[in-house]
C-alpha cells in the first residue's frame, strides 16, 4: 500500500488522526510544564490541495471538505474547534487550498515553551520541511529514518510529551516495525503518550498487529478505529486506526463523542462504523 501523504492529504484518515492528535496536544497543554512532540514520519508539513497531485486524487473533498461543510453534533464540534481553527488560519479567504501535515498542525497548537522534533527520511521532503520551519527555534527538523532514530530520541529532555508514529505503509513489515518500535521506545520512556497510526485494508494483518500489541504486556493501550465502508475483496483502504498508549484520562470520553460523529459524517451512506476498545488497561 502506498500511502504517500501528498496524494491523500486531508482525507478521512487525516481528519481522524489529526483530531486525535489535537486532543492529545490540548491535554498536554493543561500543565504549565513544557512538552515535546516527536513526529517520526513528518512528511513535508504543508500540502497544496489545489496542486496537480491533490487533483489527481482529491480525497480531501470526502474528508476535511465534508467536515468544513458542517454537520458535526455540538459536543463533537466543540472538541474539533482547535483543529478547525488551525485549518481556518491556513486558509484565510474561506477557500480550502492548504492542509497541514502533523508537524505544522502541532506547531500551530504550541505554547512558547513547547517543542517539536520532526523526523523525515526522504531527502526532498526533509528539505521542504526544513524550509517550512526555517528560523523556528521551537522546531528541530531531522533528516533521519524515523524507525531507526525513534529509540534515540526518547526520553525527551522535557520528560513529557507525545510520540507520533505515522508510517507511509509503502513497504512490507510496517506493522511489525510499529510493534518493535513501540516496545523499544516504551522501555526508555514508559510515561510518554504514544499515537500509532495504521490503515484498515488487510484485515488479517491488522488482526495479527493487535494480537502482537497485546502480547507486549504494555499497559494502557486504547484502540480507536474509523471505517467509512465495509472491507472488500480485493482489499482497498476502508478505514483508519490509531493505537493510543498512556492516553489522557479524558480521551476515551472524547472519542466516544467524536468517532460516531465522524463515522456518520465521513462514511459512505449508512456504512460508517467505529471501534473503541482497551487492548490493555491498568494492571
Amino acid at each position: 500500500m502506498n500511502y504517500s501523504h501528498a496524494f491523500h492529504a486531508g482525507n478521512f484518515a487525516d481528519v481522524m488522526k489529526h483530531l486525535i492528535v489535537t486532543r492529545l496536544v490540548e491535554y498536554l497543554k493543561k500543565k504549565d510544564a513544557a512538552f515535546r512532540v516527536i513526529d517520526t514520519h513528518a512528511g513535508i508539513g504543508r500540502y497544496d490541495l489545489t496542486g496537480a497531485i491533490a487533483k489527481r486524487s482529491p480525497e480531501w473533498a470526502e474528508g476535511i471538505g465534508k467536515l468544513l461543510q458542517g454537520g458535526l453534533p455540538q459536543k463533537a464540534q466543540v472538541l474539533a474547534e482547535p483543529y478547525l481553527k488551525v485549518i481556518a488560519e491556513l486558509n484565510p479567504n474561506d477557500k480550502l487550498e492548504t492542509y497541514p501535515g502533523s508537524p505544522l498542525l502541532v506547531r500551530k497548537l504550541f505554547r512558547p515553551q513547547d517543542r517539536l522534533s520532526a523526523l523525515e527520511l526522504h531527502p526532498e521532503y526533509a528539505e521542504r520541511l526544513g524550509k517550512l520551519f526555517e528560523g523556528d527555534v521551537q522546531v528541530r527538523v531531522i533528516h533521519l529514518d524515523g524507525w531507526l532514530s525513534l529509540n534515540a530520541h526518547v526520553p525527551p529532555k522535557e520528560k513529557r510529551g507525545l510520540v507520533l508514529v505515522d508510517p507511509p505503509f509503502e513497504e512490507r513489515g510496517e506493522f511489525e516495525r510499529l510493534v518493535d518500535g513501540l516496545v523499544k521506545a516504551h522501555g526508555k520512556f514508559a510515561t510518554g503518550v504514544y499515537a500509532l497510526w495504521y490503515p484498515l485494508k488487510d484485515t488479517r494483518a491488522v488482526h495479527d498487529f493487535i494480537s502482537a500489541l497485546r502480547d507486549t504486556g504494555i499497559q494502557r493501550m486504547l484502540r480507536a478505529e474509523l471505517s467509512i465502508r465495509p472491507a472488500s475483496n480485493p482489499p482497498r483502504l476502508h478505514g483508519s486506526g490509531m493505537i493510543l498508549v498512556n492516553p489522557p484520562f479524558t480521551l476515551e470520553g472524547e472519542l466516544r463523542i467524536l468517532l460516531p460523529a465522524l463515522a456518520q459524517l465521513l462514511g459512505d451512506p449508512g456504512q460508517g462504523r467505529h471501534k473503541l476498545e482497551w487492548l490493555r488497561g491498568e494492571e
